[in-house]
């Protein structure tokens, strides 16, 4: 590129060496400007340069002073705050339904939207973790395959999988194409769901958005729309227990005092409780699915069920069952 070409980009460079160079601890005089515009083959007086901090002022760009010994510059505002950038790379980094190669994209992204030297704490705080991750890469083409249906109001298809115990992928359904109308997608205990309305049974279902592979989108509009406007997806999520389908039922719970921190961390604050001293009860709508189950049992006699008689018996049978392998 030319250097006039160059000379006409000063203020963009000049902008982009205060974000990427710059925060409060890290300051730089107009000779340091200067010598990093030369790198871009840009020529930089000092009476220009004021004149050009002042413009990226003006645009919005906020260009704080530090006076010690000598006077220098930095950007004082950033995109985002260092902690926010932390808790949102604490979340990519989190999220089993990211891949381990899609979240080193996304991190280093959200490294750009800050200095170099904020950027290395990022960077820092990503080796650090280490959890476990989707193996899926289609992830993203299919959420955005999903948005866009529900978009568009038109059906989605997909072949549906499930691991064996050889890590191998097998294709539920024999490999036919499941067809649904896309109504919501929902992240759950750290995966992703497509809530949908499926035809042939009438009812809303949930899949793994991981799961699904081979995504496309037909040309029928979507159903069961009276169905989803009724649902309250927040006590929709309360109630289906990791996303596992079951039996929808009103059970009553007994449980230990100092279980009311768990149980409104997972209900809400809307539940009626009712005291009983060292105790206390309390009635809730959920999905009787494996992991319900697995939930009570893991709290002992600190939480039982009261009623509804079949599921005390179900209860009482899985506890028995478990029992019996560690006798």
């Amino acid at each position: 590129m030319p250097k006039s070409s160059n000379q006409k980009l000063k203020l963009l460079y000049l902008a982009k060496i205060f974000l990427e160079n710059t925060d409060a601890l890290h300051t730089m005089t107009i000779k340091d400007l200067a010598d990093a515009l030369a790198g871009y083959e840009i020529k930089a007086e000092r009476k220009s340069l004021y004149d050009d901090i002042e413009l990226l002022r003006v645009f919005g760009l906020e260009i704080c002073v530090k006076r010690d010994r000598h006077v220098s510059y930095y950007a004082g505002r950033h995109t985002f705050e260092l902690a926010e950038l932390k808790l949102l790379v604490d979340a990519v980094q989190s999220s089993k339904f990211i891949t381990e190669k899609k979240s080193n994209t996304l991190i280093r992204k959200l490294e750009g939207l800050t200095s170099k030297y904020e950027a290395a704490q990022l960077h820092r705080q990503v080796t650090a973790s280490n959890r476990l991750k989707a193996s899926n890469e289609e992830i993203f083409c299919n959420v955005d395959m999903i948005h866009r249906s529900i978009s568009e109001n038109r059906k989605i298809c997909f072949r549906y999988f499930e691991w064996n115990a050889e890590k191998k992928r097998v294709l539920r359904h024999d490999g036919r194409f499941y067809c649904v109308s896309p109504w919501a997608l929902i992240w759950d205990d750290e995966n992703y769901y497509m809530i949908a309305y499926d035809s042939d049974s009438a009812t809303l279902k949930h899949y793994r958005v991981d799961k699904m592979l081979e995504l496309y989108m037909e040309k029928s509009a979507r159903e069961g729309e009276r169905i989803f406007a009724g649902l309250d997806m927040t006590q929709y999520t309360r109630q289906v227990f990791g996303m596992y389908g079951g039996e929808l039922c009103n059970v009553r719970l007994s449980c230990d005092k100092d279980m009311a921190g768990i149980v409104i961390d997972r209900f809400g604050t809307d539940i009626v409780i009712a005291n009983h001293g060292e105790r206390f009860e309390f009635t809730v709508k959920v999905m009787l699915s494996p992991t319900f189950y697995s939930w009570l049992l893991g709290f002992g006699k600190q939480i039982y069920v009261v009623s509804p008689e079949h599921v005390r018996e179900r209860a009482l049978q899985l506890a028995e069952e478990a029992a019996e392998v560690y006798k």
